[in-house]
């Protein structure tokens, strides 16, 4: 009988305070999700003061056990919405392409032509590799390049 006219008290009661018994539940709601974010941000500060560059779904995947230990219902996104809440996401970093490295143990051949005076074309050729990035991937183009007609031989 009890249970059958909980929810007939419930609007009496929010009646009598001039509140809808929505207004009742979100505000329980509010004082719960409080007490439960308390906890998984130390539950973060615990993990992040052992591991401070781990991001956020790897974060996700080791506080999950602990938040269903606790009933904490929090999926990945409301994690990730309470981490920039509160400035814990981890700055992505940017992947550098690797690119000539000099400074190895292999021979390094002397400049040659640093005086060199070219009279005419053909004499002397000079290469070169770059790359651009183009959507997701670098690609990477070789150029030959006559060095007196500033013209290109070649285009890889």
């Amino acid at each position: 009988m009890k249970d059958k006219y909980q929810h007939k008290r419930l609007v009496l009661f929010c009646r009598l305070f001039g509140v809808t018994p929505q207004a009742f539940y979100q505000h329980n709601g509010e004082e719960t999700t409080g007490i439960e974010t308390d906890l998984v941000l130390k539950q973060v500060a615990n993990i992040r003061c052992c591991h401070p560059a781990l991001g956020g779904r790897k974060l996700y995947e080791l506080l999950h056990p602990f938040m269903m230990e606790h009933g904490i219902k929090m999926g990945r996104d409301a994690l990730f919405d309470l981490l920039a809440q509160y400035h814990l996401l981890i700055k992505r970093r940017r992947r550098v392409i690797a690119t000539t490295q000099s400074y190895h143990r292999f021979r390094k051949y002397p400049n040659i032509i640093r005086d060199m005076v070219l009279t005419h074309i053909n004499q002397l050729w000079v290469s070169d590799l770059t790359y651009y990035k183009i959507k997701t991937k670098p690609v990477y183009l070789s150029f030959i390049l006559d060095a007196y007609s500033k013209k290109y031989s070649a285009i890889s």
